[in-house]
């Protein structure tokens, strides 16, 4: 399998070396591997801070910016990053207001993050975390205990973000996480493996003729596997997994979510579908956002994720952002 990399062990560090030759309004400690925004700390604003396994690009270090995350912690590939790094971005953006850990619920962030906490907290820094857990295609998998943090990752980082933006307080910044969470679901598929720079081959064995339905952003096992099915059949398959979990009150914002291997022609035409059977099922759409946000390295497949959102959480989704991998408004 041809890769654009030097050498697997070095493939992070090269990523961040580049990301920091892009992005000069990003504070990039490559040794540390720890990103943050370049005026950080602000003065009486709650610190955002988030992380995980490398190879989910932009998630997360392509999210630090004015409007979502105040710093990202990456851990080498598909791995946790360690408590160290998570205690370095705190400290490096605590302004006293105290600051909000978004985790994805996969097994070893939660227990990383845990710890990090702790050790902020001896050191005086006040932090609340939130908890990820918007995928409904499986209760377990390899990576964790309960649903797996996906595509609601996005929707809490930048409404949280905002708000913290804004000044509102730590209290309410996490509620508003917490509420954007419990109001997201998501639903993947995989068309193909996934390639990692370790192995250089892909992970599993994915047939040509054939698709997994309800996989992971690490090419988890999904529900099922069946015969390679149209664009408008996974739409169905996907949104009314979602719809059965969640009635939403309120209109949805939308994302449609390359996993890496994807192309936009193939996407736009994945969410023409998608907004077909929403508007087919009755659920009124408030925004819609397509592209490769939490990806899965080179594996071609779609995810969905709806979030019900009422005057605030859209209020907070439309305001400004400006980070390397989402930006409008500024």
């Amino acid at each position: 399998m041809k890769m654009l990399i030097n050498v697997p062990e070095t493939v992070v560090a090269d990523a961040l070396r580049g990301m920091a030759a892009a992005h000069p309004d990003l504070a990039v400690d490559v040794e540390n591997r720890v990103i943050v925004r370049r005026d950080a700390p602000v003065a009486g604003k709650v610190g955002l801070v988030s992380g995980g396994g490398s190879g989910h690009e932009p998630l997360h270090g392509g999210f630090v910016g004015p409007g979502m995350l105040s710093a990202a912690c990456p851990g080498e590939v598909f791995t946790s990053p360690v408590p160290d790094q998570m205690v370095r971005a705190a400290a490096a953006v605590d302004s006293g207001a105290g600051v909000l850990f978004v985790v994805k619920n996969y097994t070893g962030d939660v227990l990383n993050f845990d710890m990090a906490a702790e050790l902020a907290e001896d050191e005086g820094i006040q932090v609340a975390k939130v908890l990820v857990d918007d995928d409904i295609a499986v209760t377990d998998s390899l990576y964790t205990a309960g649903r797996r943090g996906t595509g609601a990752t996005l929707f809490v980082e930048k409404i949280a973000g905002a708000a913290a933006d804004e000044g509102q307080p730590l209290e309410r910044v996490e509620t508003l996480a917490r509420q954007v969470n419990e109001n997201s679901r998501s639903f993947g598929v995989a068309l193909t493996a996934v390639t990692t720079p370790a192995k250089g081959s892909p992970t599993f064995d994915l047939p040509a003729g054939e698709l997994e339905l309800g996989i992971g952003i690490h090419g988890e096992p999904g529900r099922e596997r069946r015969p390679m099915m149209t664009s408008g059949e996974i739409a169905e398959v996907a949104v009314d997994a979602i719809l059965d979990d969640l009635t939403p009150r309120n209109p949805v914002l939308v994302l449609v979510n390359g996993m890496g291997g994807t192309p936009l022609l193939e996407l736009y035409g994945f969410n023409a579908e998608v907004q077909r059977v929403l508007g087919e099922r009755g659920v009124p759409v408030a925004r819609v956002l397509v592209g490769n946000y939490v990806t899965s390295l080179d594996m071609a497949g779609a995810s969905v994720t709806l979030c019900q959102v009422g005057e605030e959480t859209l209020r907070l989704w439309d305001a400004p952002v400006k980070t390397p991998g989402l930006r409008w408004g500024m």
